[in-house]
Parts: structure tokens; sequence; C-alpha cells
């Protein structure tokens, strides 16, 4: 069966990369498994970060075109058209003005995967894009959320005709250590001023605005509050932002080692290395690198925030420590670093984890079972 696939957020062919591209190429990898046939319906990009509602405006009418123009050409050769459409990550700042038209020109049916609602966003700057989200949510046949805290705030929008049904973030984690390539980590560590012989702690993000800039400033904050002595940070990463993530990180001073930017093939052996993966995890949806970490053996400590509960397993797979609470992310840090047998349980448990509950094939079976029984 055909899918239209569209990501108003982040298309999966853009070419920047991050935690949304990667899960709208894991989804695309998931509806195949589950025996659909995805095709890129669009490659607009509805995204607005800024409240900018004149944009809001020229995305509505850009979308209305696009769908149009689907519509016509599904219309003129019914055989291409697709059974269903599915769409990935719908809220306030991307809504979709393309799907919804698509769906009821041609009644097929309206799948959602990641939306969002957030009701303080009903008046506003983004009160276009939260009108647009709630009503293509409640369009839905199906909408899958994928942390619990999403779906708590989505009943409101789902009715007795459609399904909120929860889809926890997911890896293939098989593909992820297949594809890693060798890495001489010591030499890389001496080149970027690290040490030999200490506790590693490593954290993998871009060096961008917003939620990952706080992010490192909470973690430099948090870091300097730590007690022991022996460690340092392995900082995976690189961006516009690094001169501003050196300064929030200078508190630790040269525990700071800087390895840039890497290719996803060469994380793995980095995870494999580590003694703990740290994270505040400022304003994420849930964290696609906690998941890596953990399908690797590594240990996390991260903020309690938002969905990262839906990845992180508290007092299992790692900590999570209060929103903010620099004295207990130290705390926490501190614990673990002490503590080797409690990291090696912790690390046994997050593979375990990852392995047999967030898997592609169990993401595959959720979609194939409500997808499939919908159209």
């Amino acid at each position: 069966m055909k899918l239209a696939f569209y990501a108003p957020m982040k298309s999966p062919r853009h070419p920047v990369p991050s935690g949304d591209r990667r899960m709208g190429r894991l989804l695309w990898t998931a509806l195949e498994q589950a025996g659909f046939s995805p095709e890129l319906a669009s490659e607009l990009r509805s995204f607005d970060g800024k409240g900018d509602q004149d944009f809001q405006l020229s995305m509505e009418e850009k979308g209305r075109k696009e769908a149009a123009v689907l519509i016509a050409r599904w219309q003129d050769s019914p055989e291409d058209a697709p059974n269903g459409w599915f769409t990935y990550h719908v809220y306030h700042k991307a809504p979709d003005w393309i799907g919804p038209e698509v769906c009821r020109a041609l009644e097929i049916p309206y799948f959602v995967a990641e939306a969002s609602h957030a009701p303080k966003r009903a008046h506003g700057d983004w009160q276009i894009g939260y009108e647009a989200a709630a009503t293509a949510i409640s369009s839905a046949q199906v909408v899958f959320n994928m942390t619990r805290l999403d779906g708590e705030c989505l009943k409101p929008l789902v009715s007795p005709e459609n399904r909120l049904v929860l889809l926890p973030p997911f890896v293939d984690i098989d593909s992820f250590l297949e594809n890693a390539t060798p890495v001489d980590i010591e030499a890389a560590i001496l080149k970027a001023g690290g040490r030999r012989g200490v506790i590693n702690l490593l954290t993998v993000a871009m060096m961008r605005s917003g939620d990952k800039l706080m992010s490192y400033q909470q973690l430099g904050t948090a870091l300097a509050h730590v007690t022991a002595e022996d460690w340092q940070l392995l900082v995976i990463g690189e961006g516009e932002k690094r001169p501003e993530v050196e300064e929030a990180l200078a508190p630790i001073g040269d525990k700071a080692v800087y390895l840039g930017a890497m290719t996803p093939e060469a994380l793995p052996a980095w995870y494999d290395f580590a003694d703990l993966y740290v994270w505040p995890a400022c304003g994420e949806a849930y964290g696609m690198a906690f998941l890596e970490a953990e399908g690797c053996g590594l240990p996390v400590v991260a903020g309690n925030i938002r969905g990262v509960p839906d990845v992180v397993m508290d007092g299992k797979t790692g900590l999570l420590t209060p929103p903010e609470d620099r004295v207990a992310f130290a705390a926490a840090v501190d614990k673990l670093l002490a503590d080797a047998p409690l990291r090696e349980k912790m690390g046994e448990a997050g593979q375990q984890f990852v392995r047999t509950e967030r898997t592609l094939a169990k993401a595959a079976e959720i979609l194939k079972t409500h997808i499939g029984g919908a159209i």
C-alpha cells in the first residue's frame, strides 16, 4: 500500500543532520518494514521558529497550492494515488497545510506521528500555526504519540472517530552498530588536548542557539559542582555557537575536550569508550542520543523533562534529575563516577531496554497494526 509521507518540520532529505531528521528517516524505514511503500509528497518546510504570522500565512498559501497540485495529479491518475497520508511531527511551529486537504479530496485516511498540542499557544505569535496543527491532528484517523506527556496533551483533540496510539521513540540499533567505523580514540583525545587514564563523560549535541545552547550552559554550571577529580568531558558536536558553548563549559576548565563534528558511523566507538553520557536535555522532545548511548551500553545522567523519561529509565538505565537543578545533576554524576559496578549494571540494562523494547521491528509492528487496520 502506498503512503504519502510528509515532514513539515524537516524533510528526511534535509541536508542538515538532527534528531528530527533521524527519526523521520527511521519512521520511513519502519513503514517499509511494515509492508507500506512511502513516497515523499512534499519538501515544503512550514517550520516557524520566530512566531512570524506573515510567514505562517505565506506557508498556508504555499501549502494549499501544493495540495491543489497533488489533488489534481492523483485525481487524473488514480492508479498512482496513495492509499493514505502519513505526516511526521506536527505542532504549532510546524503545521501541516497539505495532508488534510489532500485526504479530504481523495477520501483517504490521514495519519500523524509525533504530534504535540500546547494550549498556551492558542493566542499570540503562533496562533495561526496552533489552529492549523490542532485542525490537522483532530482530522487524523490515527495519532501516534511518541511520549506519554504528548499523549496526555493530545487527548482533548482525539475524538471517537480517531485513535491515540503510543509509538515510543526507537532506534535501529543493529544497523547503527553494523555501520560503525573504527576510530583511533586515544589519538583523537590527545590531539584535542585530553588526557589518558581518567573517567570519560560524553555528550553529543549540535552547537546551535536555543535549547541546545541552554543545555550546554546548564551542563557547564552543573559539572562545576562535581566533586570527583579524575574525569573529563568529551564533547562531540560543532556549529555556529561554538564560541558560546566554550564559554558555557568554561566553569570546568580544561576538563572540556572538544572533538568536533563526527559522522554517525563514528559515534558507536565513542559510546563504547565513554563511561557516562551526560546531557541536561533542556527542551528536548525525548533525545535520540540517549537511546543510541543506552544501546551501546552507556549509562545516562539527564534532566527529567518532557519525553526524556520515555527513553531513560530512571534508576535502571541512568539517573534523571529535576530540570535546571545543577546541584542534583552534579550529585547524580558523582554517584555514578564513584560506582563502577552501578555504571556497568545500568549500561547492561540500557542495552537490554533498547534491544528489546525500542527496536525498529517493534515500531514497524505498531505501524502495521494501526495503519493497516484503518486503510
